[in-house]
C-alpha cells in the first residue's frame, strides 16, 4: 500500500537509505560534540564524517546474522570507516540514535505535511469566497432546515483546517525531540550539555527526561493529530458525496471527458475520490489506535512499539500526505451548481421560513405555543399532501390578520435570513491570519 500511494517527497523520508542516513547524522553530530569537549580525538571524527558511509544490502545481511538492526548498521559503517571506527557511537546506546533520527524524519514529514495543508486552506478560502452569496439549503439530519450560503459551507471548512494547522503545528513541535541519555536515560556515559548540544546540531530539542527511549505520549499525539486531519477530510469528503447524490445534484467531483463511471452503466458519474479520502481516512484513525498502545511500555524499555512505529509512521504521514493533497484537488476542482441548488431550496414551497414566520406571529402578540401549533399545521398539511407552504399561509385569516402582504412577504425573504454572510466572513477571515484556537 505504501508504494502505490506514496508521492516521492514524502515517500523518500521513510526509505531503508534515508534512515540510515539520519542514523550515520546522528552518530556524526555525537561524535564531533564529544570531540569538542576532547573526549573523541578529532582524527577520529573526521574519519567518521568522511568515511563514514553506508550498503543497506551490507546492512542486512549482517543483521539477517546478528539479529539487531543497530550493531549491524555500527558494524557496516566501521567497515568504511577503519581502525577510528573504535569512537564510532562512543557512549551511546541503540535508541540514542534510532528515536533521535526518527525525529529528524517526522520534522521533514511534518515540513511536506505543513505545506498541504496550508495549500488546502488557501483553495477553501479563494472557493469560499467565489460562492460567498450564493445560497443554498442548510440540511439537518439531512432534512432542510433554513437557508444557508455555499460559500458559507466552505468558510466553515477552511475555519476547521485553521484549526487543524494550530494542533499540526503543536504536535509537530513537540516531537521535535532528540535524546542520547544513555540506556535507562541517566547519562551514565555522556552528559545533559552534550545532549543539549547534539540536538542543537540536529535542529532539535532534548528531551527534558526519558528512558532508554523518549516517551510515547509524543508520539501517540502526533499520530492522533494526524487523525483528527484526516477526520476532517473525511467530513468534506461525506458532504461532497452527499450533495453528488441524484436527488441532490448541487455539487460533484470533477468527471474528465474519457473518465468511465461503471463497467455496466454508461450513465454514471461516482464520487470515487471522496470515497477514497472517507475510506483511507479510516485507516489513519485506526493508526492513532495502535500509537495509543504503544505509550504503556515495561520499564525503561521494551521493543513493542518499534515494530508498530515501523508501520504506522510511514504509513499515517503518506496517507495523511496523500489525503491532503487529494483533498485540495477536489475542492480546486469541485463542480458546483447553483442553479440547482435553487431549485433544492425552493422545492418545498416555503417551508424552510417556517421558523421566521414562528417569530414574527409572535411579535405580532400571538403566543409563541399557538403560533407553532398553527404555523405547524400548515407545515405537516404542506408535506403529507404535497401543498405549497406559502400558499397554505397566505389563505389563512389568522396569520393575515396579523401579518400585512409587506410582512408576509419579508417573512419568506432570502435575503432577510442571510443578511449576515459578510459578518460571519469577516469574523473568520478579517486578522488574515491564523487565529490561536484555546487561548
Amino acid at each position: 500500500m505504501i508504494a502505490r500511494y506514496t508521492r516521492p517527497q514524502m515517500g523518500s523520508i521513510w526509505t531503508e537509505e534515508n534512515k540510515y542516513k539520519m542514523w550515520l547524522a546522528v552518530e556524526i553530530a555525537a561524535s564531533k560534540t564529544l570531540a569538542e569537549d576532547g573526549i573523541v580525538p578529532v582524527e577520529a571524527v573526521n574519519a567518521i564524517r568522511e568515511r563514514g558511509a553506508f550498503d543497506v544490502a551490507r546492512i542486512q545481511e549482517i543483521e539477517a546474522e546478528v539479529k539487531h538492526d543497530v550493531i549491524a548498521f555500527t558494524t557496516a559503517v566501521a567497515e568504511k570507516i577503519g581502525p577510528e571506527s573504535r569512537w564510532l557511537h562512543y557512549g551511546l546506546t541503540s535508541n540514542d540514535v534510532v528515536d533521535t533520527a526518527q525525529a529528524l524524519q517526522i520534522k521533514a514529514a511534518s515540513a511536506i505535511l505543513r505545506e498541504d495543508l496550508l495549500k488546502l486552506a488557501s483553495v477553501l478560502k479563494e472557493r469560499a469566497l467565489e460562492f460567498k452569496h450564493t445560497p443554498t439549503i442548510g440540511r439537518t439530519h439531512g432534512i432542510h432546515a433554513e437557508p444557508t450560503t455555499f460559500g458559507l459551507k466552505l468558510l466553515n471548512w477552511y475555519d476547521e483546517v485553521q484549526r487543524n494547522i494550530v494542533r499540526f503545528d503543536a504536535a509537530a513541535e513537540q516531537i521535535r525531540i532528540g535524546k542520547l541519555s544513555g540506556a535507562v536515560g541517566t547519562f551514565g556515559h555522556l552528559k545533559p550539555e552534550h545532549e543539549e548540544r547534539i540536538c542543537a546540531k540536529l535542529g532539535l530539542k532534548p528531551a527534558p527526561i526519558a528512558t532508554q527511549v523518549i516517551q510515547r505520549d509524543h508520539h501517540a499525539h502526533y499520530i492522533a493529530t494526524l487523525a483528527v486531519v484526516t477526520a476532517t477530510l473525511d467530513r468534506f469528503a461525506t458532504e461532497i458525496r452527499h450533495l453528488q447524490r441524484t436527488e441532490v445534484r448541487e455539487a460533484a467531483e470533477y468527471f474528465s471527458e474519457k473518465q468511465k463511471g461503471s463497467s455496466a452503466m454508461p450513465h454514471k458519474k461516482n464520487p470515487i475520490i471522496s470515497e477514497q479520502i472517507s475510506g483511507l481516512s479510516r485507516v489513519v484513525r485506526s493508526n492513532a489506535q495502535a500509537a495509543f498502545e504503544n505509550v504503556a511500555l515495561w520499564h525503561e524499555r521494551d521493543i513493542s512499539h518499534s515494530s508498530v512505529e515501523r508501520v504506522i509512521f510511514p504509513d499515517s504521514t503518506i496517507l495523511t500526505d496523500y489525503l491532503l493533497a487529494k483533498t485540495t484537488d477536489l475542492i480546486a476542482r469541485l463542480l458546483v451548481y447553483p442553479a440547482r441548488m435553487k431549485k433544492n431550496l425552493e422545492s418545498t414551497g416555503g417551508l424552510i421560513f417556517s421558523g421566521q414566520l414562528l417569530l414574527d406571529l409572535a411579535e405580532s402578540g400571538m403566543l409563541r405555543e399557538d403560533a407553532y401549533r398553527l404555523v405547524q399545521s400548515h407545515a405537516m398539511n404542506a408535506w403529507q399532501n404535497d401543498l405549497v407552504f406559502r400558499d397554505l399561509v397566505a389563505a389563512d385569516t389568522e396569520i393575515t390578520g396579523r401579518l400585512s402582504p409587506e410582512k408576509l412577504a419579508r417573512t419568506f425573504d432570502l435575503h432577510r435570513q442571510l443578511g449576515n454572510v459578510d459578518a460571519i466572513f469577516d469574523r473568520v477571515l478579517g486578522g488574515g491570519e491564523p487565529r490561536t484556537y484555546g487561548a
